[in-house]
């Protein structure tokens, strides 16, 4: 049977041999350079085998000691990471959450004070994506996503509908006088080619081929609308700032639905503490929405 190893010696060499020296390793442990030393002869000594080549300026790591120290640096990096989470004398769990970017921006970034304020011991991680994720290889507890709710390796609630209107600048919006006056403008597309054509299709108008700039954002897409470069497609809940500023406006009532927003997890993935806090509040968060119309009215009167 393996001898035990004292973790100090373990935690002499992991620091000995990343620095290749002994007098650092000490001021990085706050011991004597001859402590440190000491403890890792002692493991030498427990191993039956030499970690360290001492060399007249430093120190040289054997084979033996190159194999042993990615797996205590990261045992010691793990054990660091959980430590963390106890500063403070609270338990601080870690939530990450893959959002689809427009979707973070225009709707949950203004609400994380609240959760924030709500669950100060939950460290949440955002990460953001254009709607291809994968929550496995990403390590995510979360996914927002944007869609038809169907992923059939997930478990997804409906978040909110996010119908889809024309949005543009104010001066764009001047030259409309009903749908039909679009054709005379540039149509800015994102990557699900069939949006603009349903719309169109919607507003009684017989579709024509749309040949605008293609944006794997919404977000980034809009924004191109904001400084006058086309008409945009998209959800006018999550632009809301923008159309209450006036910097955008929604000039025709007509809207088109191609999916919603859902919360989305794993479902070989257990609920932990914080996940149902998360889940819990965004839920309630995105039942107290108001009416997509009343929001599209905000860019409407601003415009007139």
């Amino acid at each position: 049977m393996r001898p035990h190893l004292p973790l100090n010696a373990l935690r002499a060499f992991e620091s000995s041999a990343r620095h290749l020296s002994f007098t650092r390793a000490a001021l990085e442990l706050s011991v004597t350079q001859a402590a440190v030393s000491q403890q890792v002869r002692m493991l030498e000594e427990r191993l039956g085998t030499a970690l360290f080549k001492r060399l007249p300026r430093g120190l040289g790591i054997t084979d033996e000691g190159r194999a042993l120290l990615p797996v205590l640096s990261d045992a010691f990096g793990r054990i660091e990471n959980v430590l963390k989470q106890f500063e403070g004398g609270h338990f601080h769990e870690v939530l990450t959450v893959g959002v689809v970017g427009t979707f973070a921006v225009g709707w949950l970034m203004p609400r994380l004070k609240s959760f924030r304020e709500a669950h100060p011991f939950v460290e949440l991680r955002l990460l953001t994506h254009n709607n291809l994720v994968d929550p496995a290889a990403e390590g995510l507890d979360f996914a927002i996503r944007f869609g038809e709710g169907t992923w059939p390796a997930t478990h997804n609630e409906l978040l909110l509908d996010a119908p889809l209107s024309v949005l543009c600048a104010p001066e764009i919006a001047r030259q409309l006088a009903g749908p039909a006056d679009l054709a005379r403008q540039t149509l800015l597309r994102s990557y699900r080619a069939d949006e603009w054509n349903l719309w169109l299709a919607a507003a009684g108008l017989e579709p024509w081929t749309v040949n605008g700039p293609v944006f794997d954002s919404s977000r980034l897409m809009v924004e191109a609308a904001v400084q006058g470069a086309g008409v945009a497609l998209a959800p006018p809940r999550m632009f809301v700032r923008e159309l209450q500023a006036g910097m955008l406006v929604c000039p025709f009532d007509t809207q088109v639905s191609t999916g919603s927003y859902w919360l989305t997890r794993l479902k070989s993935r257990q609920m932990a503490p914080a996940m149902a806090l998360f889940r819990n509040w965004i839920l309630a968060e995105a039942g107290g929405m108001p009416l997509a119309a009343e929001e599209r009215s905000a860019g409407v009167r601003a415009f007139t």
